[in-house]
């Protein structure tokens, strides 16, 4: 199974559709918030099903502001992160995730991407597609892939 994770593409859908066609075919897409209204392109260009959140930009926005489902054997906590002070550490969606009793948080906000695999939890960031602000200042994504033994694997990825 694999599942393209992105986050923070503010309307802005290029390099999300670039992404889409590179990296398909994809089981799931996973949108951890912050489309700006492009939530129906983006349902219609994944060829997949699709999950996707609110973000603190989509205001008047029908999206949920979280979801929890599962992928494979896995239980996962989809938010934008904000609400969980995400800008300033990690602790406070971990501990959120924790009292979940999720194995994975995918969230966005810091448009910096981040896999941090942890013993209880594992807490996925894909960073931004259209505004990245890590040190290379690329867009990035997650490609999260489910072997035969039901283990995800997790590569962060950049367009050049």
């Amino acid at each position: 199974m694999k599942i393209l994770i992105v986050s923070d593409t503010h309307r802005n859908n290029t390099n999300f559709l670039k992404v889409v066609e590179k990296t398909a075919p994809v089981d799931l897409i996973v949108h951890c918030g912050d489309v700006e209204g492009s939530e129906v392109l983006i349902s219609r260009a994944a060829g997949c099903p699709v999950e996707i959140v609110q973000g603190n930009n989509d205001f008047f926005s029908d999206l949920p502001r979280e979801k929890e489902f599962t992928i494979g054997g896995y239980k996962v906590w989809l938010t934008h992160g904000h609400n969980y002070y995400i800008a300033m550490n990690n602790e406070i969606i971990k501990e959120e995730a924790r009292n979940r009793n999720v194995d994975i948080v995918m969230c966005g906000h810091t448009h910096k991407p981040v896999v941090e695999i942890g013993n209880d939890i594992t807490l996925i960031n894909p960073g931004s597609l259209s505004y990245p602000r890590q040190e290379n200042h690329r867009p990035s994504y997650v490609l999260m892939e489910i072997d035969r033994e039901g283990e995800a694997h997790y590569t962060i990825n950049y367009l050049k």
